[in-house]
């Protein structure tokens, strides 16, 4: 979910870094700053549950994860760079992330085990250019959170129906399952999850 900032020039990464204001929340689309909207009500809860939920599973595994709250997501050679709605970081790698220490930003899969997109308007960055960017990064599983439906038909099916699509890194590609109503949402990275889709919709058990 973001629109277009009124800043003409495009910027790189360092230019983007060094601009942007605390407390202010902004994404870089191949050197084009873009500022994300306050997020609606529902939104918010939404990706409140999903971040307390997976933050009772990486505890309970013993996990050396975090969930960052404002942390960058960056590609490498380009610029651009996101900030996803939940964004777990592994702790072991962030040593490896030359970007972490200065600017709270990561560009190695290995760092990220999972990220999580809540599909508010713009569905397409979600479904398509994220998708794509994240699977590039080599992002072990990235889930979209479309709570609306707002999705296509030939993805989430007709008629349109609230869908969590789980990707799944297999051999470079993503894999992806879809779960709607009340079927349990299968993570890879977090087997023993249980969690079903309209209880993520719900943002309630």
């Amino acid at each position: 979910m973001v629109q277009t900032f009124e800043k003409p020039q495009t910027l790189t990464f360092e230019q983007f870094i060094k601009w942007k204001p605390d407390g202010a929340y902004y994404e870089l689309h191949d050197g084009v700053v873009y500022k994300v909207p306050q997020p609606k009500g529902k939104h918010e809860e939404i990706a409140g549950f999903v971040a307390e939920i997976i933050t009772r599973e990486y505890l309970h595994l013993q996990l050396p994860f975090l969930i960052a709250k404002t942390a960058l997501v960056k590609l490498s050679g380009k610029e651009t760079a996101y900030l996803p709605d939940v964004l777990v970081l592994n702790r072991t790698n962030l040593a490896n992330e030359p970007l972490w220490e200065q600017a709270s930003t990561v560009q190695k899969g290995d760092s990220i085990p999972l990220v999580v997109e809540v599909v508010s308007t713009n569905w397409r960055l979600d479904y398509l250019t994220k998708l794509k960017d994240y699977e590039e990064i080599g992002i072990r599983e990235y889930w979209i959170v479309d709570y609306l439906g707002v999705g296509a038909k030939r993805i989430i099916g007709d008629p349109k129906q609230p869908t969590i699509l789980v990707h799944s890194l297999v051999d470079g590609e993503y894999l992806v399952n879809l779960f709607q109503g009340d079927q349990r949402v299968i993570s890879p990275t977090f087997p023993e999850l249980e969690v079903t889709a309209n209880q993520v919709f719900q943002a309630s058990f």
